[in-house]
């Protein structure tokens, strides 16, 4: 099994689950929907690729023991919200861990992508896998900055991250 993932962990709405090629078809909606990365610059234009690129890093992180994504799942249904996991990242040159997370379209607005980090960053601290988490945050993404300051999170330090300019928020134990 991967290093440093939630699989089958739940919390009050969600069931964490692995990420599965089957997973894609329900959430390519993410990838189509223009304000999912209205604040991310160098995705693809077309879904499908974005969405292919992003599953390819999922089962990447998976196989190098880099954490990674899980699919959060409604309980008592069958129905894919989110993603969400523990990633670890480099950032200005030194290892971190991250929390990260998205939701699909539908879902937003609804505590999903709390609920989802909250768990990440108990399990992570739980385990002890870390004594700092961060989330790496573009800098006009207010919605997943309001979901990291919830969730504990402090405002580190403003970087750039992937040709994108960032806010880095952390959490220590």
């Amino acid at each position: 099994m991967p290093k440093y993932v939630l699989f089958n962990e739940e919390s009050e709405r969600l069931l964490f689950k692995e990420v599965t090629p089957f997973d894609f078809e329900n959430w390519l909606p993410f990838h189509e929907e223009p304000l999912s990365s209205q604040y991310w610059a160098g995705l693809p234009k077309d879904p499908i690729a974005a969405c292919q690129q992003q599953f390819d890093r999922i089962f990447e992180r998976y196989n190098n023991n880099l954490g990674g994504m899980n699919a959060l799942f409604l309980k008592g249904s069958n129905t894919l919200v989110g993603l969400c996991g523990v990633l670890i990242q480099e950032v200005d040159g030194k290892k971190e861990f991250e929390i990260g997370y998205s939701i699909l379209p539908e879902y937003w607005r609804q505590g999903f992508a709390f609920e989802a980090a909250e768990k990440c960053k108990k399990i992570a601290f739980q385990k002890e896998w870390t004594k700092s988490l961060i989330s790496i945050i573009q800098i006009d993404n207010i919605p997943s900055q309001k979901t990291a300051l919830k969730n504990g999170m402090f405002l580190d330090f403003t970087t750039t991250y992937h040709n994108n300019k960032v806010h880095i928020f952390r959490i220590n134990t």
